[in-house]
């Protein structure tokens, strides 16, 4: 896992984890943490645009709730 840089420093990450078709995100809060985002849900270009911006470190949780929503694969 890699820490999330949080430029703005307001986002509700915490790290990160980028596999070659996924993104694992976790979050400060909420009833769960990790959430698993895949070229299956939400699809490719999503999570290719979720690791850029994670890389970046701005607007990946911004992108989450407004975009991506509960498009995921897997949450615990």
């Amino acid at each position: 896992m890699r820490p999330y840089r949080n430029c703005s420093g307001s986002s509700n990450i915490i790290s990160y984890q980028i596999f070659e078709d996924a993104i694992h995100v976790v979050f400060k809060s909420g009833r769960y943490r990790n959430y698993l985002y895949t070229y299956r849900r939400p699809g490719r270009y999503a999570v290719e645009h979720m690791k850029n911006l994670a890389i970046q470190g701005i607007s990946l949780n911004s992108y989450i709730t407004s975009v991506v929503k509960n498009n995921y694969e897997r949450k615990w």
